[in-house]
């Protein structure tokens, strides 16, 4: 027999659906913002001759390109299960933030191929221009970071966006510091270590979110859901005897969920004591491990022995 029971907890996904549904509107302004920027820096880095700054707007472009994503994932994601996707198209957010992680891979591999190609063939820089269009950039990413500041640490399609603006602003800063020291010494190389330095920037923190994200898709336990303690604490309760089939995955940011097959004693399977432990275990699981959706069978002892069969 089985249950499923939903908690009221802060970081649980909002009525709309998923955790970055409730981001919908600031991923828009965040959008276009960044498009805005782009076309400045496009514009900049042509004038100025900075590779930086060229560099710094094709970051841009891809931050375009996921944040669209990221809007057309939460879209999808954000209607109704329906048919043959009883969890709806809720993974489709975990798509997109998949999708992010190559493309900020692609253009980190892009900054180093380039930065390495202006060692080899300095061009000139125009510091003061750069300076200029640096600082509108950094300005804009600036505003962008505040609006996914708090939802990056409830939704991997969030942080993905997040990750890219923030990727922009520290590439921003380093554009300044070029310019900055091309115009005090004149030293051209500045320019080249600084695309060297962004590329260097994006990488390490999208491998990070690249774990996260292929955690999801191999159904990995949620993030500080230890399997051994979830086991610890259901045997904990009176009258169980023993717990199998225990499984713990996320379907989406903010989406964690939970079945299991528990063996209780044969004097808890009457309605009484049924119902009773069905919200203990649920109480214990959503209070102690914030899993929202959790689902189990109570079976005598010796029910183990029989499922295979029945289940054919």
């Amino acid at each position: 027999m089985g249950a499923g029971h939903d908690h009221g907890h802060t970081h649980g996904p909002p009525p709309t659906g998923t955790a970055a549904a409730a981001y919908r509107g600031r991923l828009r302004i965040a959008l276009s913002i960044t498009l805005g920027v782009m076309v400045v820096e496009i514009v900049g880095g042509v004038v100025s001759g900075s590779l930086a700054l060229i560099a710094d707007a094709a970051h841009m472009a891809t931050d375009a390109v996921g944040l669209g994503m990221a809007l057309l994932a939460i879209h999808f994601a954000s209607r109704p299960a329906a048919g043959n996707r009883t969890f709806g198209l809720a993974r489709a957010e975990i798509l997109a933030a998949l999708a992010n992680c190559l493309l900020l891979l692609g253009v980190g591999g892009y900054l180093l191929f380039e930065a390495v190609g202006r060692f080899i063939t300095p061009t000139e820089t125009r510091g003061g221009l750069t300076v200029v269009f640096a600082l509108v950039g950094l300005l804009a990413n600036l505003v962008s970071l505040s609006l996914l500041v708090r939802g990056q640490k409830e939704s991997l399609n969030v942080r993905g966006a997040y990750l890219e603006v923030l990727a922009d602003a520290l590439g921003s800063v380093t554009v300044l510091v070029s310019a900055g020291i091309i115009l005090a010494t004149g030293w051209q190389y500045a320019d080249p270590i600084a695309s060297l330095a962004i590329g260097l920037m994006i990488v390490p923190r999208t491998l990070r979110l690249l774990r996260e994200t292929l955690n999801v898709l191999l159904e990995a336990a949620p993030e500080g859901v230890d399997m051994a303690e979830v086991r610890r604490h259901v045997l904990e309760l009176p009258g169980v005897e023993d717990v199998h089939d225990l499984h713990a995955w996320t379907i989406t940011s903010g989406m964690p969920v939970l079945s299991a097959h528990v063996v209780v004693s044969q004097e808890m399977l009457d309605s009484v004591g049924h119902e009773k432990l069905l919200h203990e275990l649920q109480g214990c699981i959503g209070g102690h491990f914030d899993v929202e959706h959790c689902t189990f069978q109570l079976e005598p002892v010796g029910h183990a022995e029989h499922e295979a069969r029945l289940c054919h």
